[in-house]
């Protein structure tokens, strides 16, 4: 294996190189950090990663937890782990001062997540979404409420969930039927089912807080009619402290193809007509503070999806180092078996998974550092432009990674061969767990129909347009010849986007909406490869100009040059294949829309 989760030259590229976070310090909101105080909490992220998240991730998946009826089970090492991430800080790292947290900008404590990533996605997740429940109760609860459950929840004495889908429903939230009816009491009671609920039952903390989307009788019909609920585990005494059991049952843990280490549930609240649950915001607008915890997990799945991509490469590439074949003429010894790093098809597949990971890491840690921008921005119409921007590119960031991550460990497999098809090796358990992430936080067909229905034409594709003038901005850096020949092939795509989007816009609003229903992955493919390409010339401008400073090691000339390669993979293998989905739409093709249930 990879001496390190992610080499230092990686990160050190991604974080200071590509997106200069250490400038964030100049701003009044960071003004306490500086790159030591981010690279220390790197180097915490990777060595509690190292030493107890990564030894037992293989472990988890053949020892899964389990239910005995009354309680969960599962290995010591996920507690030890949890515990260890937990007094370190990392769940409240991004928080203010003022409520516990090290303020620590988005884009530093994406960094840091990516080592936990790699290392073991089923025990982080039980932090990161406790993290991502909290700010949910940050943003929209009452004060009593955020007294009562936050501080616990950001030192990790309280873990957090989402509870949004149904059995019957699906992604289809406005079916859900789980119901809240207000109580003498000012609360509510609920009574409803909940499934694929991650982390819902496990003993690693005092309580579990479960975010529950419900509607309340008499409300507006669908959507429109959904309230957003803290359900606990524990109902909590006058001293705030966890008491009576609240009527939320563990119906059954469900067994999975990956991400096994991590408990997924099925719940039953009101089993008994008591489940106690506290309004949070005002009635009927649960799904738009829901929205909140769901658009930062859906940039933690693409990020994740990216990092155990990236796993799978380092692991294949090390096994491709090592491992020797048949013959080849670049080899120094041509009477012996060459390793097979030198055959021409294994360079392809390891360019291919170096480019899908890569590329869908700096593409999360730019959405990340977008979000810092955000924050720091003084100008108000500048703020609104890039919220606008973030929000347009969100869709991308939670699809295309968790398209692409999987396809990365796919050939991960490929290169080892026979043993990349056994359990014996790593490389399998690394595809299951990905396989996951294009199904969870809306899959990712339905992250293809929010890009094509309403991320591109809300505030009048203002977002489109910022997104326009950021790749102008970096494409009017380019100097070097390879980045510039790049950026020429890319222009060619931005320009056939541009003369698309009116078609598009015209099919939405008259016939043709019932075939861009049916086409909106061909239009997601389009615009996450443009997006993607320019995420890879921005790595590939600051790779050549690096080079042509001459002052760079020969390790690290060999990275640059790496990079900028996997770059031209990226435009002139990748980019190339969206022709058929333009063809596609620009014709309307109505084939798959135009199917009939029983013709298939």
């Amino acid at each position: 294996m990879a001496e390190k989760l992610i080499p230092d030259l990686e990160m050190q590229f991604q974080l200071y190189d590509v997106l200069k976070a250490d400038e964030l310090c100049h701003f009044p909101k960071f003004e306490e950090h500086s790159k030591d105080t981010f690279s220390a909490t790197l180097d915490t992220a990777e060595k509690i990663a190292t030493d107890l998240f990564l030894p037992h991730n293989h472990i988890a998946d053949k020892n899964e937890p389990s239910f005995d009826g009354e309680k969960v089970s599962m290995i010591p090492e996920v507690k030890i782990a949890y515990d260890a991430f937990c007094e370190a800080g990392f769940i409240a790292g991004r928080y203010s001062f003022e409520d516990g947290g090290m303020q620590l900008p988005e884009v530093v404590m994406t960094a840091a997540s990516a080592y936990f990533m790699a290392a073991n996605p089923s025990t982080t997740s039980y932090p990161f979404l406790t993290a991502a429940a909290a700010n949910v109760i940050n943003h929209f609860a009452s004060s009593e409420l955020k007294a009562q459950f936050m501080p616990r929840m950001l030192t990790g004495e309280f873990t957090g969930t989402m509870a949004l889908t149904e059995p019957h429903a699906g992604s289809s939230l406005a079916d859900i039927t789980t119901t809240a009816t207000k109580h003498s009491d000012g609360n509510y009671r609920l009574k409803g089912s909940k499934i694929y609920i991650s982390g819902g039952e496990h003993e690693l903390s005092s309580n579990i807080i479960h975010l529950v989307l419900a509607k309340i009788p008499g409300g507006p019909e669908g959507v429109k009619g959904i309230s957003l609920f803290v359900v606990p585990k524990y109902r909590l005494d006058e001293n705030s402290a966890p008491s009576t059991r609240n009527d939320v049952q563990l119906a059954g843990l469900l067994h999975k193809l990956g991400y096994r280490g991590t408990t997924s549930t099925a719940l039953t609240f009101g089993e008994n007509d008591d489940c106690h649950g506290y309004l949070v915001g005002e009635e009927h607008h649960g799904l738009r503070y829901m929205f909140m915890m769901m658009n930062e997990a859906r940039i933690g799945v693409g990020f994740g999806a990216a990092m155990i991509g990236y796993r799978g490469y380092q692991y294949s590439l090390e096994y491709a180092k090592d491992r020797t074949q048949g013959r080849n003429s670049e080899h120094s010894e041509p009477n012996k078996p060459a390793p097979i790093i030198l055959h021409g098809d294994v360079k392809r597949m390891l360019l291919a998974q170096k480019a899908y990971s890569e590329g869908g890491m700096a593409l999360c840690m730019y959405g990340s550092h977008l979000i810092d921008r955000i924050a720091v921005c003084e100008d108000n119409n500048e703020s609104k432009a890039l919220q606008e921007l973030l929000d347009l590119l969100t869709p991308v960031f939670k699809a295309w990674p968790s398209e692409y991550g999987p396809k990365a460990n796919d050939l991960g497999i490929q290169v080892l061969g026979g043993s990349g098809y056994t359990r014996e090796y790593y490389s399998e358990q690394f595809w299951r767990d990905n396989r996951l992430n294009p199904i969870h936080e809306g899959t990712n067909g339905i992250q293809a129909l929010d890009l094509s229905f309403r991320k591109l034409w809300q505030k009048g594709g203002l977002g489109l347009q910022v997104l326009q003038r950021e790749i102008q901005q970096d494409l009017s850096k380019v100097s070097g010849p390879r980045a510039k020949a790049m950026a020429a092939s890319l222009g060619h795509y931005l320009q056939e986007l541009h003369q698309l989007l009116p078609a598009i816009a015209e099919a939405i609003q008259g016939d043709g909406q019932k075939t861009l229903l049916a086409n909106a992955q061909a239009l997601m493919n389009v615009f996450s490869q443009i997006v993607v390409s320019w995420i890879w010339i921005r790595q590939a401008i600051v790779a050549e100009t690096k080079l042509q400073s001459n002052s760079a090691t020969e390790k690290e000339k060999a990275f640059y040059e790496g990079k900028l390669q996997a770059a031209d993979y990226f435009i002139s293998w990748e980019l190339p294949t969206i022709k058929r989905d333009i063809e596609l739409l620009k014709t309307n093709n109505s084939v798959c829309a135009n199917m009939q249930a029983d013709w298939f």
